[in-house]
């Protein structure tokens, strides 16, 4: 597909006469933009009945690049959303350029996808893809795959783990990690390699029972995949209480990092919320008790017009480990204009997780509401936050208008240089899942070398096909540093009496929207 410029795009004017034309051409392009995905290789008359099905319509990406190779990438996504809940199934791109062309493949986790009672894969609908490789190049992506509706009588769902020995172009029958009934929902996993050790890759979960609790839920492979151990829980938060966003990071001594949000309060309300992170020294046998990052208070992306929600990533934070082994979590939180908006939130740790910075904004424009942040560390140490944002929003009720950023820090997270990534773009165009615009919980973001990888999800015009998957090759920045923004702290004084009502019930709302109807 053809690649499009975005960003600061030098056009050279050639003069009339006898020249011979610039001497000095113009610099590269900072952001260069390639089409992912394509039209659905779906039928109509799979994935079950019930809601609205956007048929072409991609969604809530990720990506992952070859330790072997910095031009192989692997990206995933949800294919053809339904309105409440799920997709018809998680396609694969491969590209072996760097990004410039992709191959799809449709890897067995549902039926629309190929899934069967004798793969293993016989569920209606999959979502939540997520993708790693290991030290050796060999991919495992994951996936939570149901049939019918959470908690629904006769429902069934699990945690599916798809393996490639040939770089994506095949995918295993899955391993089928977790399998529930009605009386459990399995949601919202993610798969992580040992980047210094292949034998071993770990994934991890909530695990929601039907009007109780939600632990966090862990299983791991120490064979690269050829078996997995059985699921089983490695922190319990108690009852009315659940985690949610868990997300593994392995630091260079083997220790392995579990973050999550801590939810307070039961499935009809939210009483307290924080983020926290587990520790375990021994490849995930044994874990430390939760150690207390911050409060976590989003209140949602709203349409400024409308009041329409967006289903941002409010409930799912997001962390990166750098390759000296610290690690960066960011957030959206509505601290930083007493709960008017969401900015977006950043804190360090210097000491494998142990001890946490205060949070600190660090979007571009602290007036509109930013979401959906992303977070990634190159080689050299630079860290990239990606997210989307209303700045560019108008008065027009017919239209929500966003951009996506990328922000850069070379300093450890002291100051950032924002770049426009992609947009305006209409939100408003996207799937409606439970009566919000949906894009994803979560986008992807991966580097090759000095350039970051932006891999996200934004609308079209056209009301057949109302969303793709972009890739967005993001070169080093020009600007100086005496440019960089500082990251901002939270006033204390101008938090409002209202965070908390907000921030909780805007964790409600995102809590129940995850179900499938």
């Amino acid at each position: 597909m053809r690649p499009l410029a975005a960003g600061l795009l030098l056009l050279c004017a050639c003069s009339g006469g006898g020249g011979g034309g610039d001497s000095n051409p113009p610099p590269p392009p900072l952001v260069t933009i390639t089409q992912v995905s394509g039209l659905s290789p779906f039928t109509a008359d799979c994935g079950g009945v019930g809601g609205t099905n956007y048929l072409n319509a991609e969604v809530e990406p990720h990506i992952a690049v070859d330790p072997l190779n910095a031009n192989h990438l692997i990206g995933v996504w949800q294919q053809d959303r339904w309105s409440n809940g799920s997709s018809r199934g998680n396609l694969t791109g491969v590209s072996l350029d760097g990004g410039a062309t992709w191959t799809t493949r449709a890897p067995p986790l549902s039926v629309c996808a190929g899934g069967n009672e004798a793969n293993g894969a016989n569920y209606l609908r999959a979502t939540d893809p997520w993708v790693t490789i290991a030290p050796d190049g060999v991919a495992y992506q994951s996936s939570v795959s149901s049939t019918g509706g959470t908690f629904g009588i006769g429902s069934s769902n699990a945690i599916l783990v798809s393996r490639s020995l040939d770089g994506g172009i095949t995918w295993s029958a899955p391993a089928t990690l977790i399998r529930d009934g009605s009386a459990f929902f399995n949601d919202k996993e993610t798969i992580t390699v040992d980047p210094n050790d292949a034998r071993f890759v770990y994934a991890v979960w909530d695990r929601l029972i039907n009007g109780g609790n939600g632990p966090t839920v862990f299983a791991r492979t120490a064979d690269a995949g050829a078996t997995w151990e059985g699921a089983r829980v490695i922190f319990d938060p108690g009852p009315n209480q659940q985690t949610i966003g868990n997300l593994i990071r392995v630091l260079p001594d083997g220790t392995v990092v579990n973050f999550y949000a801590h939810l307070q309060g039961d499935e009809d309300s939210v009483s307290n919320a924080s983020l926290e992170v587990i520790r375990s020294t021994d490849h995930g046998v044994t874990w430390s008790a939760p150690i207390r990052i911050s409060d976590f208070r989003p209140v949602g992306a709203v349409d400024p017009n409308t009041a329409q929600p967006i289903r941002d990533g409010a409930i799912i934070p997001q962390m990166a480990a750098a390759p000296n082994g610290a690690l960066y979590a960011v957030w959206q939180d509505g601290r930083f204009s007493g709960g008017a908006r969401d900015g977006i939130a950043f804190s360090r740790s210097t000491d494998g997780g142990l001890t946490w910075s205060a949070p600190a904004r660090i979007n571009g424009e602290p007036s509109a509401a930013a979401f959906t942040p992303q977070v990634h560390v190159r080689a050299d140490g630079t860290i990239g936050v990606t997210y989307f944002d209303l700045r560019s929003d108008t008065a027009d009720t017919a239209t929500l208008l966003a951009d996506y950023w990328i922000v850069r820090s070379s300093d450890g997270g002291a100051t950032w240089r924002e770049t426009h990534v992609d947009g305006p773009f209409n939100v408003a165009a996207a799937p409606i899942v439970g009566g919000a615009f949906f894009l994803g919980d979560y986008m992807g973001l991966a580097s090759a070398g000095t350039t970051f990888l932006a891999f996200y999800t934004r609308t079209t015009p056209d009301a057949t096909n109302r969303t793709n998957i972009y890739l967005a090759r993001i070169a080093p920045a020009t600007t100086a540093a005496a440019d960089a923004a500082a990251a901002r702290p939270a006033d204390p004084s101008a938090t409002s009496g209202n965070l908390d009502a907000r921030a909780f019930e805007n964790l409600r709302r995102a809590r129940s929207e995850r179900r499938v109807r």
